[in-house]
């Protein structure tokens, strides 16, 4: 059977004002964190020259992710949502600010940059269940994966751009004018948040605080394809991610050039954004739970291949790969996640799903980090993208209702009755069907409360 090729679905930009301030903020913020990302990269292993000093990274941004992603969860299905994202993003503005600071400072201290590395990452996590929980309630059901598509393109066009700008403003100007550029882009995207509409939880009023619905975390587990979706990429990061690991592969085996380092980097958002540019057909199969499945172990066993790749060219192709797969793997997870989550446990869902997509990477390096340092780094990575693709073959064994999952049908036109029948007052087709789950979530309400 042939399958038609669509090209990135641009509708919710286009349709959608609320939704274009967003991705603008969200765009400049993660372009912002890619160069600050080599810039760290670069400034630790200079001071320390260990795979475990760069690793130690992932643990001083995972960590402050579970710790305040959960609370950002409970406080994004408590207050308005607006009101989380302006604080929050002041903090990460400070936090930049901070780190370009120290650099200016010549700082030599680890532990130190790390804090502030810690301290931003804190700020991002308490925003991010908002605003994750944003797309599904400005956009309709049918154009949510769409949405979460483009920002995934733009996540992927700053891990292209990002790190090659980053390593040219280090060249020419230093680490601290890679930090000044982080700021000014959380500057840009602190006034995108300004433009979002006041946007409290649903039964809640603007500036006011309500008690969050109970039952917000038993969901997931009550759920299989939520805890089924949310393991397949918990295997697919915290076994697999070798970010922390190429520093050492790139001195290996090229030489320690920089520019290759951030080819690496550049590989993956190459194939991250050829995947975001065809999204438009992958954002319309409704079987969303076997597609996040299979590209999550396409994931895993292109890193495989990229620990045992010898040539450049067949370590930047597997890494491109990997980061189509990726792309695929986050919007299929995103777009499930928010739809099978009623909107008053979407904050707390959503928190979940931030600490398990943003730490498990992060922790994942650090794994990674400690068996090259005890081992290699082709070890770690053939170890690691294997045990990822036993892990995630073990979810779809077990999870059935992630496997056969499908995607909601988009909700039909609103009608009138015919005035002209008979029977005006007789049910018709435009009476919604009783017997059909409720797609606003009360049944899941139901069984979350318990």
């Amino acid at each position: 059977m042939r399958i038609p090729v669509r090209l990135l679905d641009v509708r919710p930009l286009r349709d959608s004002r609320p939704f274009r301030a967003l991705w603008t903020g969200s765009s400049a913020s993660q372009l912002g964190g890619q160069v600050a990302t080599v810039a760290v990269l670069a400034q630790v292993w200079d001071v320390t020259g260990s795979p475990v000093g760069t690793g130690a990274i992932g643990l001083a941004t995972g960590l402050p992710m579970l710790l305040f992603g959960l609370l950002g969860g409970a406080l994004a299905d408590t207050v308005d949502r607006r009101a989380v994202l302006r604080a929050t993003t002041v903090g990460q503005l400070l936090a930049a600010a901070g780190l370009c600071v120290q650099a200016l400072a010549h700082n030599r201290n680890v532990l130190g940059l790390l804090v502030l590395v810690a301290a931003g990452s804190a700020c991002s996590a308490l925003g991010a269940p908002a605003r994750r929980t944003l797309p599904v309630r400005l956009l309709p059901a049918d154009q949510v994966a769409a949405g979460l598509a483009l920002t995934n393109v733009s996540f992927q066009a700053a891990m292209l751009a990002g790190p090659a700008t980053a390593g040219l403003i280090i060249a020419r100007w230093g680490v601290p004018a890679a930090y000044a550029a982080q700021a000014a882009a959380v500057a840009v995207s602190a006034l995108a948040v300004l433009r979002l509409p006041a946007m409290p939880p649903e039964g809640a009023v603007a500036g006011r605080r309500r008690r969050p619905e109970r039952g917000g975390w038993r969901i997931v587990l009550r759920r299989q394809t939520l805890w089924g979706s949310m393991a397949t990429d918990l295997s697919a990061t915290l076994l697999a991610m070798p970010i922390a690991l190429f520093p050492l592969v790139n001195e290996v085996r090229f030489g320690g050039n920089p520019q290759t380092l951030g080819l690496f980097l550049s590989a993956v958002a190459v194939g991250g954004i050829a995947a975001g540019l065809l999204s438009g057909t992958v954002t319309r199969w409704r079987r969303g739970g076997l597609v996040q499945l299979t590209a999550a172990g396409v994931w895993s066993l292109a890193l495989a291949g990229f620990g045992l790749a010898g040539p450049l060219w067949a370590a930047l192709g597997c890494l491109a790969v990997a980061g189509a797969a990726d792309t695929v793997s986050v919007v299929t997870r995103s777009a499930l996640i928010q739809l099978e989550t009623p909107d008053a446990y979407r904050g707390r869902v959503s928190s979940v799903e931030h600490v398990i997509g943003v730490a498990g990477p992060e922790l994942g390096n650090f794994r990674g980090g400690l068996l090259a340092s005890a081992t290699s780094a082709p070890f770690s990575l053939v170890a690691g993208g294997l045990s990822a693709g036993v892990a995630i073959a073990v979810v779809a064994t077990a999870n059935t209702a992630l496997r056969a999952y499908r995607t909601p049908s988009p909700a039909p036109p609103a009608c009138e009755p015919d005035a002209s029948a008979p029977d005006a007052s007789a049910p018709d087709a435009c009476e919604p069907d009783t017997s059909a789950p409720d797609a606003s979530g009360t049944a899941d309400t139901a069984a979350a409360t318990g």
